[in-house]
């Protein structure tokens, strides 16, 4: 029975993490979750506490696959090249367009002022282990901030854009900028 629990709590976040990346940590329902899932609401709690734990969870999850993702990176790239081929990734049409498994900041960042503090703490997590990833040296950290701003605003707008000729455009001038 446990195995199943298990992979039950696994459907459950997945939906939630495609539902947190289409439209934020907030406005999801557990409802809605659930439905995306194939589960009733009554299950929820046996598997979470609340909703805002179970997107918490989702949320942190996400961004660790991020940071998993750069960590294939080549090892022997400098620096500069890291950040290149991060930005290069992270403002493509395909990484625009992902339903799934896509960056959550987007539709987090304007919510986070609304949401708990472990939200918080989970994007400045993040936001840390980003730097000391990309960042060749401390002189290099504020270079970083800068690119990751630059990146995520820059994802943000072509996605609120959709899919036209001024969205394409937004990816290629703020990859231009980072590289």
């Amino acid at each position: 029975m446990h195995e199943k629990k298990v992979r039950t709590r696994g459907r459950i976040l997945d939906a939630a993490t495609a539902a947190l990346i289409r439209r934020g940590p907030r406005e999801p329902s557990v409802g809605e979750v659930m439905g995306a899932a194939g589960l009733t609401v009554g299950g929820f709690y046996g598997h979470f506490e609340s909703k805002e734990a179970l997107m918490l969870e989702a949320f942190g999850q996400l961004l660790a696959r991020r940071r998993q993702l750069l960590r294939q990176l080549d090892d022997s790239l400098g620096a500069e090249e890291r950040r290149v081929l991060t930005a290069a990734f992270y403002l493509s049409r395909k990484h625009r367009d992902a339903g799934t498994d896509a960056c959550p900041l987007p539709s987090a960042l304007a919510e986070m002022g609304r949401l708990p503090e472990p939200f918080r703490a989970v994007l400045t997590e993040h936001v840390e282990l980003m730097v000391a990833e990309l960042a060749g040296s401390p002189e290099e950290a504020d270079q970083v901030l800068a690119d990751l701003a630059l990146m995520i605003g820059g994802l943000s707008l072509a996605r609120a854009l959709g899919d036209g000729e001024l969205s394409d455009r937004v990816l290629r001038a703020a990859k231009s900028a980072v590289m």
